[in-house]
């Protein structure tokens, strides 16, 4: 990229949104974020300046995903936007359209507002929960951008259906205006890495409540990626040519949560004495679901080992991950250093 560049993005006070907008600074431009409140902008300058000086090149708007103000404001003048804010709770509601409808309305209110202001290349940020739900049983072969999710399928959690619900209305609306070639999306699997702040991925949580010594490990296993890496994928896809129009996947190998707690333990000696060496059976974990509603969102997954290909996020956009092993480990780093309460955060 030639210069430096005007990019918005969306959501900066969350994880995710965060190590973009340092990853942005980092690179010499000028980034812009929107909040719902701005009673959060010192926190993020704060969060953001721990790793680069953002000075004056960093700049904060207030816009909401549910409501239009600000949003034109906010995309006025911008070369390039990353959407990255979406709703993920710790829990999943009772009515799914609280997350649903925040999630597609909001997407298409920032797609639209940016494709109107003439920016060059809009990155959508889903995941591989839009990629991998195709059917009932995983697959046995790595996914790849050209799986969708089914958003009828009845077993789908909200957060899945949201997710996959509004990327298809992006590629719609792209579609409907000749504009395929300024979107591409980023499908991200599960987030870890170094935090900035309070706000957490979920992901993180899987680490962080197994440095404090859950009871035990269940079955179930994830596709972890660095948050510095997904980051790197995000401003990269701007302006990468092969990128235009694409999904790219951003998902390192499966690893069964019992292989997460043996490299723990291997890497953090005494710092994971808490990390669980008892397996959980899946009955147990079944029966808890019924009372945890945080559980109720991933029985579905017990047992299932779900792997995706990076190829086309390789070939398109040069994409290279740092091994899992090294992001558990500073991870967990990040987290005793902290040592701060569990919090949700998209």
């Amino acid at each position: 990229m030639n210069g430096e560049q005007t990019v918005l993005v969306t959501g900066g006070s969350g994880y995710l949104g965060g190590w973009c907008l340092v990853e942005l600074l980092r690179r010499g431009h000028r980034a812009r974020t929107t909040l719902r409140s701005p009673a959060r902008e010192a926190e993020v300058r704060a969060m953001v300046g721990s790793q680069v000086d953002a000075d004056e090149r960093l700049s904060v708007f207030t816009a909401d995903l549910t409501a239009d103000a600000g949003w034109q404001e906010a995309v006025a003048g911008c070369d390039y936007v990353l959407h990255v804010a979406s709703p993920f709770p710790p829990e999943q509601p009772k009515d799914p359209d609280e997350l649903i409808v925040p999630a597609r309305e909001g997407t298409l209110r920032v797609l639209g507002a940016s494709l109107d202001a003439g920016v060059k290349r809009i990155v959508v940020t889903s995941s591989v929960a839009a990629v991998r739900n195709a059917g009932t049983s995983p697959p046995q072969r790595e996914l790849t951008e050209a799986d969708w999710t089914d958003p009828e399928n009845p077993r789908l959690t909200p957060y899945t259906r949201s997710k996959t619900i509004a990327e298809l209305a992006a590629w719609e609306l792209v579609r409907s205006r000749g504009a395929e070639d300024r979107l591409v999306v980023v499908a991200p699997g599960a987030i870890i890495g170094p935090v900035l702040g309070p706000d957490r991925s979920y992901s993180l949580q899987v680490i962080e409540r197994m440095l404090g010594g859950m009871p035990g490990i269940p079955r179930l296993g994830f596709s972890f990626i660095d948050v510095r890496d997904v980051a790197v994928l995000e401003v990269d896809a701007m302006t990468a040519p092969d990128a235009a129009g694409q999904r790219l996947l951003a998902a390192g190998p499966f690893l069964w949560m019992s292989e997460v707690a043996q490299i723990l333990r291997e890497n953090l000696g005494e710092q994971a004495r808490k990390v669980p060496t008892r397996r959980v059976p899946d009955f147990l974990i079944r029966a808890l679901a019924l009372f945890d509603p945080g559980l109720r969102t991933v029985v579905g997954d017990l047992g299932k080992r779900v792997t995706f290909s990076l190829e086309n996020s390789r070939r398109r956009a040069g994409f290279q991950p740092r091994p899992t092993e090294q992001s558990i480990v500073d991870t967990a780093r990040s987290l005793l250093a902290q040592r701060a309460p569990a919090a949700s955060a998209a």
